[in-house]
């Protein structure tokens, strides 16, 4: 069955044919379970066409900071992993630290906060890797072809070091791209600290002068002189030499740096769609999107809403753009689960996404992707 969108002129634009994506729902009659159903939707979707013959494979996933229930359980990690190794190839979970103040800020941290929510080598059968390395700061700077915002993206070194890419994302709504799907687990979740905030901000960082206690780590870990101390011994950034690489946040113990996070939601979108180039041009991918306990916010808060849809199924492509587009109109065809924050600002007809994030439009990055020429927004979906 042939799908689309109004995108679909810019799709018809690049001359590109509709893509593939699979799909299979989340009943599991006695005799079968998902995890079964979801390898067989990956292999029906192609993965076996790719060669993991001792080729290393970045699984790209959210393992969801503690206290949120939502993000995807390890259990789909394994699947998904063990299908990698009877493939021949070399798997490990992974994702980068994040810019804000967290239980993910640094390799550490994260690796903890991975297995605290279940997430470990004897629960998903291959290693974790934190992409970025200890303090966020582990970068590869990629060329972003056709990139109208970001000439070079700074993308977690082992991301780029892996053979094959393998995006497995929770699709969800999102406060300021609107969803998180592919586009934005890819994008988004492989910047390392200062590709992260080079999406989410126009400006540099700042100093929160009542966190600071005057240690200096911020100035010895700056290699432009842009942060001196005044007389009151508070720590200050100087933005004209300021270049934005984010090291003072990952130093500070104190969380006195933050980033200016304030780039509007349609740059932001754009960004993560030239990141997500930059992490996929002309490399094998494969990308796998779970519709399920589809919370209206990121799995990056400590917590999550109740879900606003019932939950749809598994999705699988190679081209994570038709992916994230037939996430979201699946999503869009389910009616609000009663007592959601969907529910509570639902009419009849429009965007589900829309309507829990009003200033949020998560087409303008799927546009630009389309015209990065990510992939498609025209889709035939092929039921498992």
């Amino acid at each position: 069955m042939r799908h689309g969108t109004q995108l679909n002129r810019e799709s018809e634009r690049t001359g590109m044919e509709p893509s593939k994506v699979y799909f299979t729902d989340m009943r599991a009659l006695p005799g079968t379970n998902l995890q079964q159903k979801l390898k067989r939707l990956i292999l029906k979707a192609g993965i076996g066409q790719i060669d993991f013959q001792d080729k290393y494979a970045a699984i790209k996933i959210h393992f969801g900071e503690p206290g949120n229930l939502s993000y995807l359980r390890p259990n789909f990690a394994k699947t998904v992993a063990d299908a990698v190794k009877e493939l021949g190839g070399r798997p490990f979970l992974t994702d980068c630290n994040t810019l804000y103040v967290g239980r993910r800020k640094n390799a550490l941290d994260h690796i903890e906060a991975a297995y605290e929510n279940g997430f470990s080598p004897f629960s998903t059968g291959c290693q974790i890797i934190i992409a970025d390395g200890l303090k966020g700061t582990d970068e590869v700077d990629v060329p972003v072809r056709g990139g109208e915002y970001i000439r070079e993206a700074h993308i977690g070194r082992a991301v780029m070091d892996a053979d094959i890419f393998i995006s497995l994302s929770h699709f969800k709504g999102h406060e300021s791209t609107g969803f998180g799907g592919a586009i934005k687990n890819i994008g988004m979740g492989c910047g390392s600290r200062a590709g992260k905030m080079e999406m989410h901000s126009a400006g540099k960082p700042y100093v929160i002068e009542e966190q600071c206690v005057s240690c200096g780590m911020c100035a010895k870990s700056c290699a432009h002189d842009a942060i001196s101390f005044a007389e009151d011994k508070k720590a200050r950034i100087d933005h004209s030499l300021c270049a934005g690489c984010g090291r003072c946040i990952g130093i500070c113990h104190r969380d006195a740096i933050k980033a200016a996070d304030d780039e509007s939601f349609d740059n932001l979108n754009q960004k993560v769609a030239e990141y997500t180039k930059a992490v996929v041009d002309g490399r094998s991918c494969f990308h796998i999107s779970l519709v399920v306990d589809v919370s209206p916010q990121c799995d990056c808060h400590s917590g999550n809403d109740a879900a606003m849809v019932p939950d749809v199924g598994m999705f699988a492509s190679f081209d994570p753009v038709a992916l994230d587009v037939a996430c979201a109109d699946a999503v869009n065809a389910q009616p609000p689960i009663p007592n959601s924050q969907l529910k509570e600002h639902w009419d009849e007809g429009g965007d589900h996404f829309h309507k829990v994030g009003p200033n949020t439009n998560w087409k303008v990055g799927i546009a630009h992707a389309v015209k990065l020429g990510v992939g498609t927004t025209e889709y035939e979906l092929i039921r498992v």
